[in-house]
Formats: structure tokens, sequence, C-alpha cells
């Protein structure tokens, strides 16, 4: 008991002194001359992406389980998966351009408690067509993960640009993999409904913590949401770098969803294993995800074109290792093992990716880039929703045969797409230069 209270007074400190720096850096111009240091807020910002991103994985571990639920079939009950990311999408879309126009911690403590609330409506839910509309609210109000997103390079020097974006994603994709794990095992105990219950609660109790531990946060510079929003084709149009990053990005994660979408199919079809297995595969992956602040500090050294060149490798290699686990001869043990190491690559893979892509696109225009990030991130999870649709398709016609060779399609297209596209990094910073001027200009 004395080790619980000492480890929540720690936590309780860290998180007074990362309020008052980002405070501090707020109350004074120059953000960008400001250095990660011990007390950063960075930490904070990895726990709220992490909060608001989870909401949209809970269902994949659960999907064996409400089909059983409503009698779907698997090629139906995928819709719920591809409706969160859908919904998803559309906040990005719609949402996440506030970030450059309005003030940020009453917009996330509002979009917080909606989350909340739609998670309630997945839990009561009595048919599958209501968990379908209902999930779709969940992915349309969790886009908030990315309005916390683009405040971290703001507390930076450009020079250090991948490090903070490497902090906040590791704790964003811990939630991604660790939700995972949650629902898995709340499930087994007490049924799928439950888990949305529980995370509607983890919701509501962070909007307080919001008001508490976040200040203020202005946009930087007076900009009405229509403008924000006939701004994105600006920005999407004269930067071919944010254009690349976006579709390897999309690609990426189509295959990334290839998986975690058909896993639970995969583990009750053929070991008989059940969403508490499947869930504990977040906990595997947890440690690919911690690749993520070390990749941000290789982006800084060596390039984040060199970074994502190197994730993409790893992301193919993990397929075929995910492929020959389930054919290579030997015992189940074997085979989980195999898988196990699978996982571990294939989420090393996805975050040096996306750690790489986001240091990319976040230089190019430092007062958009909460738009810069809805353009990349609404493709991305377009690519998303179409990897957890085909997959569901590829895993009823052809089974985890077809999920592996869907999955390494779109890894050759983005391969293809990464090699073709910007190769000098001179050349990537003068045309995010030309595109600033001009999107300042229009």
């Amino acid at each position: 008991m004395e080790m619980v209270s000492a480890a929540w007074f720690a936590l309780r400190v860290r998180l007074h002194c990362g309020q008052a720096t980002l405070m501090r850096m707020q109350s004074r111009p120059g953000l960008g001359e400001e250095r990660v240091t011990r007390n950063s807020p960075l930490p904070f910002l990895g726990l709220a992406c992490a909060v608001g991103v989870s909401s949209i994985y809970y269902n994949q571990p659960l999907l064996s389980e409400m089909a059983k639920t409503f009698g779907s079939r698997p090629e139906h009950i995928g819709f719920v998966a591809v409706a969160t990311q859908v919904g998803y999408a559309c906040g990005l879309l719609t949402f996440v351009p506030m970030g450059d126009v309005m003030e940020r911690r009453a917009l996330m403590m509002r979009m917080y408690g909606a989350v909340a609330v739609a998670l309630l409506l997945v839990a009561v839910a009595p048919k599958l067509i209501w968990v379908i509309v209902a999930s779709v609210l969940v992915g349309l109000f969790a886009s908030v993960t990315h309005i916390v997103l683009p405040i971290a390079p703001d507390l930076v020097t450009d020079q250090q640009r991948g490090r903070a974006i490497g902090i906040v994603m590791t704790g964003l994709l811990l939630g991604v993999l660790l939700a995972r794990t949650f629902s898995g095992w709340v499930s087994k105990i007490h049924g799928w409904r439950w888990v949305f219950v529980a995370a509607a609660l983890v919701n509501a109790a962070f909007v307080p913590l919001l008001w508490r531990k976040m200040p203020r946060l202005p946009p930087r510079e007076k900009l009405k949401y229509t403008d924000a929003m006939r701004s994105l084709w600006t920005l999407f149009r004269t930067e071919p770098l944010l254009r690349e990053a976006s579709i390897v990005g999309a690609l990426m994660f189509a295959s990334f969803s290839c998986f975690w979408t058909t896993l639970a199919f995969l583990l009750d079809t053929n070991y008989k294993l059940g969403p508490g297995a499947a869930g504990s595969f977040g906990v595997v992956g947890a440690a690919g995800a911690l690749v993520a602040s070390v990749a941000g500090r290789l982006a800084d050294r060596h390039g984040a074109r060199w970074v994502a060149s190197v994730g993409l490798a790893t992301l193919v290699f993990s397929y075929v290792l995910l492929w020959a686990a389930v054919h290579v001869p030997g015992a189940t043990t074997v085979h989980i093992a195999a898988l196990v190491l699978g996982v571990v690559i294939l989420d090393m893979g996805a975050q040096m990716t996306q750690v790489a892509n986001q240091t990319r696109i976040f230089g190019l225009v430092p007062s958009a880039r909460s738009r810069l990030n809805t353009v990349y991130m609404v493709v991305y999870f377009a690519g998303a929703a179409v990897g957890s649709w085909l997959s569901s398709l590829a895993w009823s016609s052809w089974g985890w045969n077809g999920v592996c060779g869907l999955a390494l399609g779109f890894m050759a297209l983005a391969a293809l797409r990464h090699v073709t596209g910007v190769k000098d990094a001179a050349v990537a910073e003068v045309s995010g230069t030309e595109a600033a001027k001009t999107f300042l200009e229009a």
C-alpha cells in the first residue's frame, strides 16, 4: 500500500511539474525555442493521446464475441471495426482543424465527454446495426487524439521535433495496443458490453483531469473555421511531401489493420482461443511500440526518410513471419511463439514509419500543424477502414493466407510510393518553404 501511495504521489508531482512547464511555455513567445526537459509536459500529452485513441480499438478483440451475440458472420461483424475507423476519419476531417481555430483545452474536454457518451451507446445497443451507428460516433469524437498530438512539436526546437513526437507517440501507441489487452480480459470476465462501460468511465474521468492539469491553449493565429477547412485542400495540393507521407501512411495502416482485425478469428478458428488471448497480443505489441521514442531520436539524427525506409522493410519482414507462423510444423505453442515474435516486429515497423511520417509533415507549416495532421490522418484512417473491410472479406474467402497476402500487397504499394517520392531532404525542405508561402498567400 505504501508503494502504491508513493507511486501516486510521484505521478502527481510529475504531472504538476509538466503543467507548470507548459504554462510557462504558453506565456512566452517562441515556444519552439524551448528544449525537452525532465519536467516536460510531453508525458501527460502522451497519456491524453492514449486515453483518446484507445476508444477506437476496444472492439477489435471482441468481434468474434459480438458475432456470437448477434448471430452475425465475420464479414458482417467486421463492419463494427470499419464503422469506427470511418467515424474516426470523419472526426479528423471535421474536428481536428478546430485545433487551429479554437481554445484547445475546452475543445478537448467536450470531445472526451462526447466519447464517453458514445461508448455507453455501444454498451447498451440491442442490435448490430445500433452497434455500428454508435461505433461511428465513438470514432468521430475519439479524433480528439489528434488535437492533442500537434501540441508536442510546439514545445521544442525543430532539431528536437522527432524526439518530442516520439515521446507523445509512445503514449498514443501504447493506448492503441493496451486497449486490446484491456478489452480482451474485461470481456473474458464480465462480457464484451462491460468493456465499453468501463471505457466510458475512463474517458469521463479524464475531463476534470484535463481541467486541472492543462492550461488554456489558444490558437496561434486568428482564423475562421471555414477558412481552415478551405486551406486543407491548399495544403494537400501545394505540398508533395504531405501527399507522399499520407499515401504511405494509409497503405501501411491498411496492412496493420489486416492483422488486428482478423487476429481474433485466427485464434478462435485455429487454436480455440478467446478474446482474452487476442487482447494479450496487445501487451506483446506494446514492446514494439516502445521503439517510437527511439525512432524519433533516429529521425533527428539520420533523417525521417531513413527511418521510414527501415520501418517499411521491418513491416514486410513481419508479415512474412506472421504467415509462416501459422504454417510452420509444430505444436500450438510453437505457432503462438512465432505469432508473438511477428507481432513485436510488426508494431516496431508500424511505429517507426508513423513517427517518421509525422516528423516530416510537422516541419512544413508550423501555424497549420492541426490542419497538416488532419490531411495526413484522414488519408491514414481511410486506409485503415479499407484494410479492415478487405481483410474481413479475405479471411472469409481465403483464411490466413488471404489476409497475409493482402497485407503484403498493401506494403508493396507503400514501398513503391516511398521509393518514387521525395528523395532529397534538401528538396523536401525547399518544397515545405514554398508550400508555407503559398498557403499564407492563399
